[in-house]
Order: structure tokens, then sequence, then C-alpha cells
């Protein structure tokens, strides 16, 4: 299968690690993966904030960069909410447009998603014997659906002590302009996501948006709680090599 990676702002600027760890888990499924150049904002941040025009203008970049993909997989399922429920919305008035958005919605995955719905592979042979506790970020599992995904393939990790987090389904209090525009909420909010996690003894945070996992992560070095966060990608990853003796 040819797969075109949309790989977000965050993955690209501080996170590359998680968009190689995805790459290479694709290519050992046997995907033929591309990355189109040209990419660029999914106008999230813009939309969020009232800036429609400008939302409009960065998604048509994003249109163009798709247009010749089949499928189309991406580490955020913020990102891949934005173009699912609001890109048709966005385009209304350009009948082009607006099919092209229609079409991208309907060939854009969240990684999770993609794998456990698209390639039907749960089980990659990966051990991971640590504690690990999983967040569920709100757009993900609320705005696109993916709920059960990221824990049908932890479960299928070896070795791997899978606890649950407190209140999990809680905001973090990221939300991408939410964090700047309310700054107090939001530190209240993460502060008390962060207590939950370290509340599970875990060793390891895992979660599928960078966004969250950034939020989280951050909370938790600043008040000394010494928890290694992960995308599922880098942790399945990691458990690949691991499983197949290879130095992670």
């Amino acid at each position: 299968m040819k797969v075109s990676l949309f790989i977000t702002c965050i993955v690209d600027s501080v996170f590359p690690n998680v968009g190689i760890s995805m790459t290479r888990i694709l290519q050992a499924c046997g995907c033929e993966v591309s990355f189109p150049p040209q990419q660029t904002c999914c106008g999230q941040p813009a939309f969020n904030s009232g800036y429609t025009d400008e939302a409009r203008d960065v998604g048509k970049t994003l249109l163009e960069a798709f247009q010749e993909s089949d499928v189309v997989v991406s580490p955020s399922g913020s990102c891949v909410g934005m173009i699912h429920h609001y890109y048709p919305q966005l385009f209304a008035d350009d009948p082009h447009l607006h099919q092209a958005a229609i079409d991208l919605a309907n060939k854009t995955y969240e990684f999770s998603q993609f794998m456990v719905q698209k390639l039907q592979m749960t089980d990659l042979g990966a051990r991971f014997p640590h504690r690990v506790t999983y967040h569920p970020s709100c757009h993900g599992s609320r705005l696109l659906g993916v709920k059960d995904e990221p824990m049908q393939l932890l479960r299928r990790v070896r070795e791997i002590e899978l606890v649950d987090l407190p209140y999990a389904t809680d905001c973090c209090g990221f939300g991408g302009t939410f964090a700047v525009k309310m700054g107090e909420i939001s530190s209240a909010m993460v502060e008390e996501k962060a207590a939950n996690v370290a509340d599970t003894l875990a060793e390891v945070l895992v979660g599928t948006d960078m966004g969250c996992l950034m939020n989280i992560g951050g909370r938790l070095r600043r008040t000394n709680r010494p928890i290694r966060v992960m995308h599922l990608a880098e942790l399945l990853l990691e458990g690949m090599q691991l499983g197949r003796g290879v130095k992670a």
C-alpha cells in the first residue's frame, strides 16, 4: 500500500522521532511510504482562533500536497480531526475545493486508526517490559472517534504492564491556543493530569497526540516526576526492536 505521511507542525519541528518511528513501522508492515514536501500546517490554530480566511489559505496548500496520494497517515488525531470535520465546512463555497476536502478526509487516517482499521495489524511482535499508562487525547477520541485502537495495539505488546489512568478522559489543558489564552486554567488542568499519571506509578506515559504529551511531559519534568513520555509509534518501534533482540 502506498502511504503519504502528514507529519504535522509539532512533530516536524519538535518531535521528529515520532515521524521516524511511524515511518519505520509502516515500512515494516509492507507500506511504500512517501513525504510530500509541500505540506504545511493544516490551519487548525488559525481556524480555532476565528481566522477562517487564513486557515483556508493554508488548507489549500495541504489539499494540493495530497491530491495524488492514495492514503494519508498522520501521528495526530487532532490534525486529522481538523481535516475530517472542518475542511468540508471550510471549503463549502467552492465546489472544486469542497470535493477535494471530502476526498482528503476520506483517505486520511490517524496512525493507530490506520494500523487497526485499514491494515488490520495489531500484533507487531513488540516487547516492552515496563509499566505503562495511556492518555487518550480529546480530539482523537471525541472528534475523530479513535478510542480503542491505541489500546488494541498496546494489548498485543508482550511483557507490558498496562495500568488505567484515573480520570483518563479529562482534558490535559493544552487545547492548542487554549493553553495560551487561558494559561492559569490550563496550568491547573495539566497539574491535575500529571498528578493522576504519577499516581499510577507508571514508568511510561503513552499517547497519540504530541500536543497533549508535550504539555503533560513538561509538567512532569517541572515537578520532578521521572516518567518517560512517548508517542504510541515510538513505544511500538522500540518494542519491535526489543522483540527482535535489537538494542533500541
